[in-house]
């Protein structure tokens, strides 16, 4: 008997769930079309990183992580496929690999370093432990997994070498930041989810839901997940670039970005008036001491998230005062 008769059989896919994560690469891919044309000036650069363009990104995030816990239940879950899961491990960790080199040559300021290939690759070696855990159990480690980052964060974890478990005590800047915390506990709720269904007999009903014309793209997109996550990115920088070759965005300058950006941000909170003066002071301030030349070539750390909390506080205080009657100095 060969030891490919001693693996479990292959588990029957379920269309329902294809067609979710085509939903989500789809979504996805409108997300990275707004940011792309931020990167090439077209658009305020920050405007995919606050308000409802942050909780789209997050959101999307969450559904890819819950059906990689889903998949590895459904896949794994009467016996784990070994020479599967570790060829689609390869795959995914290899791709991680490969967006951290290029992202690294592109935008060495906020390379990649542990994005949602890398949280995949990782949550699916980490899931393993987990298959044969009661739902409820699974769900309670999922709460807090997502819970800890409001509570563990340490010093012990600003060291660039463990900034992949997210517990630092200062912001980091990558374009895509997916670290164990919290995300892992997302993995671990779509693993609970998928054992409450199938005891439910929910898992058997969505099974027997079969693909129809208008959907079966959605489906063909779910199961290619990993080539067309990347592929599309590279086919939309392509487009917007050849954009910009025919009609090139106005060229903005640092100074003219950071204000755009700071505004942006301050709006999420703040009026508009209150915001103008307060950006002002804040490039007034960052551009003296030469802050905002190393927040803009990449610089991380606690000392600086601290210097330019300072900055914001006096900042922020001056303009209240001004707005008050008091004057700026």
């Amino acid at each position: 008997m060969s030891l490919d008769a001693l693996q479990p059989a292959p588990p029957k896919r379920i269309a329902v769930i294809d067609m979710a994560r085509g939903l989500a690469l789809l979504a996805m891919a409108s997300y990275h079309f707004t940011w792309d044309l931020g990167f090439f000036g077209y658009t305020d650069a920050s405007l995919t990183a606050f308000g409802g363009w942050k909780i789209y990104a997050r959101s999307i995030a969450s559904t890819f992580l819950f059906l990689v816990g889903v998949s590895l239940v459904l896949a794994h879950g009467n016996g784990i496929r070994w020479r599967g899961f570790w060829k689609r491990f390869a795959m995914v960790a290899g791709a991680a690999a490969a967006i951290t080199a290029v992202t690294l040559v592109a935008t060495p300021d906020s390379f990649i370093f542990f994005g949602i290939l890398h949280q995949i690759a990782l949550a699916s070696v980490l899931g393993l432990l987990f298959l044969r855990l009661p739902a409820l159990l699974t769900a309670l480690i999922a709460a807090l997994v997502i819970a800890t980052p409001f509570y563990l964060r340490s010093p012990l974890f600003d060291h660039p070498a463990l900034w992949w478990v997210g517990l630092p005590t200062f912001t980091l800047r990558s374009n895509d930041y997916v670290p164990l915390f919290p995300w892992f506990g997302v993995v671990l709720a779509g693993m609970a989810a998928t054992k409450l269904a199938s005891s439910s007999g929910l898992l058997g009903r969505l099974g027997s839901f079969s693909a129809t014309r208008l959907t079966r793209p959605l489906v063909f997109i779910g199961r290619h997940s990993l080539a067309f996550y990347l592929i599309h990115q590279p086919v939309l920088i392509a487009c917007v670039w050849l954009a910009s070759q025919i009609a090139p965005a106005p060229v903005e300058t640092r100074q003219d970005n950071f204000l755009r950006s700071c505004q942006v941000s301050c709006e999420q909170t703040r009026d508009s008036a209150f915001c103008r003066a307060y950006c002002g002071c804040m490039l007034d301030a960052l551009g003296q001491d030469g802050t905002l030349d190393a927040l803009y070539g990449g610089g991380q750390g606690a000392d600086l998230d601290a210097h330019v909390a300072e900055l914001a506080g006096q900042c922020t205080q001056r303009t209240d005062e001004a707005a008050t009657g008091g004057e700026m100095p």
